[in-house]
């Protein structure tokens, strides 16, 4: 199961984090909406919050 965690859902979490981030960055270059802008950060928070999550349970499991 800690294997599974760390070598799969730990990168995915991180990687969502990383696309939403860019998806937003990108927006606000260009220019776009301010409002698309804002639903996107909202979302890196979200993930971020739930990458953490997965992140401690994986430490937590690990040390089991």
């Amino acid at each position: 199961m800690s294997n599974f965690m760390s070598f799969y859902l730990v990168p995915a979490a991180i990687a969502a984090v990383a696309v939403v981030l860019l998806l937003g960055l990108v927006n606000m270059m260009r220019g776009g909406s301010p409002n698309r802008s804002q639903k996107l950060m909202r979302l890196r928070v979200l993930l971020q919050f739930v990458a953490i999550i997965i992140i401690m349970a994986t430490i937590w499991v690990m040390g089991r």
